[in-house]
């Protein structure tokens, strides 16, 4: 019966621990892995980032700045600069930036800013 109890708690806590993000704390590696993750919503065809920007028939070339806050939320998305594109399609995207959730975590009280352009040719 003791075995038994043990297997299950084992179990338990393995499952809760998946379901956990990762904590990274370098600049490095929290910038690396937020452009990782948005190259990946880019993709084609599949990418959600992708399926919203030919949805919304976004195109050109936007430059924004990111900030990200602990949980891996966007907390900031500011526009450096747009070329090719219209304002209400840098406004659509900059909301979709803003309610991203990346798949780690950062330290508390810790915030990375980081430039990422974003392409679209339509």
């Amino acid at each position: 019966m003791k075995k038994a109890i043990c297997l299950l708690l084992a179990i338990l806590s393995l499952s809760a621990y998946a379901g956990k993000k990762p904590l990274i704390e370098d600049y490095d590696k929290v910038v690396a892995t937020a452009i990782k993750e948005i190259e990946q919503a880019m993709e084609a065809p599949e990418g959600e980032l992708y399926l919203f920007a030919k949805e919304n028939e976004i195109s050109g070339t936007f430059s924004f700045d990111i900030t990200l806050h602990e949980k891996g939320l966007v907390a900031t998305v500011f526009v450096k600069s747009n070329e090719g594109g219209t304002i209400k399609s840098q406004n659509m995207l900059k909301d979709y930036v803003k309610a991203m959730k990346f798949e780690f975590k950062m330290p508390k009280g810790k915030d990375y800013k980081f430039n990422y352009i974003f392409k679209f040719n339509q």
